[in-house]
């Protein structure tokens, strides 16, 4: 006698526009816990000279904290990534709002994050392109401790499963965050860090633009993405990017953006903050970035500065279809030593 077997077959992937609903909340991706290896890795593909996380006798003076400080943006990545269970089929991310820092973080914390759907909107459908959706996601992120170390805003734009469905979702998204408390920002900045160990970074002058000449070259852009647990396919998969190449995920380029504001600013201390970030335009492998930094506004705290950034970026293409294009706007709030009367 032949048994006939079946095989249940269970589809992997994540949801659709359809498929959400505002209150979702997603939790269940792995804890990680930062390494010096991870530190490493995201140094050497963007070139960043962030003095803190790279020294470890600064770190150790400055902090107090015999474990290095984790780099800002490398912390973000690994909260973005943590995020993608819901945003695994992403048609590319439009924006980051109110990126706060609530407490520093070290390498050997382990990070959560906790990802909650709170507005949806359906886009309005164009001839010859896949129906989508924008989907608010706030992202919260916890360390072993159970302490908030990061509070922020994404949107990223997701396919409908049906092209024909009509959800009804029209939410407007007036209660994400558009400006950052900076007295909150300044209080955030740890009262027992001692940055008189830190090099001042002297007079910063509000409307004073770098213009950075040395450019990058984006490299190994999916390993960055596997390495903080980003589950977007559009970053991995080419069939699955809405250009039929591999997008570079929007955080590499932010990481390569940071790395040359480093570069302007190059006794910067952290990111405590971002006020807004937008993906202008798409970036992909061996595409050749520049940054123009941007000093908007400094405001004086107690031993430290707040420097309101931002940082324009954009690209030469790879395949030679576009020269100097517009790829980021990143407006973020860095931590700077001193009164600014010099060293």
């Amino acid at each position: 006698m032949i048994e006939e077997m079946t095989t249940n077959r269970v589809r992997v992937g994540g949801p659709f526009f359809e498929d959400l609903e505002r209150g979702q909340v997603f939790d269940d991706a792995p804890a990680l816990t930062l390494t010096a290896g991870q530190a490493a890795l995201h140094q050497a593909l963007s070139g960043d000279r962030m003095r803190l996380p790279l020294d470890g006798e600064l770190s150790k003076a400055v902090t107090g904290r015999a474990e290095p400080f984790a780099h800002p943006t490398l912390v973000c990545h690994v909260a973005i990534g943590q995020s993608t269970g819901v945003s695994q089929r992403v048609r590319g991310n439009l924006f980051y709002r109110g990126l706060r820092f609530l407490r520093p973080v070290h390498l050997g914390d382990t990070l959560r994050t906790r990802v909650e759907v709170v507005a949806l909107r359906q886009n309005a459908r164009k001839p010859g392109r896949p129906a989508t959706g924008l989907v608010a996601l706030r992202m919260q992120v916890s360390n072993q401790h159970q302490q908030g170390v990061l509070d922020f805003w994404r949107c990223p734009m997701i396919p409908l499963r049906d092209p024909h469905t009509e959800t009804g979702h029209q939410d407007v998204f007036d209660d994400i965050p558009t400006d950052i408390d900076l007295d909150a920002l300044a209080s955030a900045v740890p009262s027992d860090w001692r940055l008189e160990h830190f090099p001042e970074a002297g007079e910063l002058t509000p409307g004073t633009v770098y213009d950075v000449e040395v450019r990058d070259t984006v490299t190994s852009a999916p390993e960055l993405a596997r390495a903080t647990l980003n589950l977007a396919a559009t970053h991995t998969d080419p069939a699955a990017s809405p250009y039929g190449r591999r997008l570079v995920y929007g955080g590499h380029t932010i990481s390569v953006a940071g790395a040359q504001a480093t570069r302007a600013l190059p006794d910067l201390v952290t990111i405590l903050a971002w006020r807004s970030c937008d993906h202008t335009g798409p970036v992909f492998e061996g595409d050749v970035l520049r940054t123009e930094l941007h000093v908007e506004a400094v405001h004086p705290g107690a031993g430290f500065r707040l420097a309101e950034l931002r940082a324009i970026v954009h690209a030469t293409r790879v395949d030679g279809s576009g020269d100097d294009d517009p790829v980021l706007d990143w407006r973020f709030v860095g931590l700077v030593a001193g009164d600014g009367g010099g060293r």
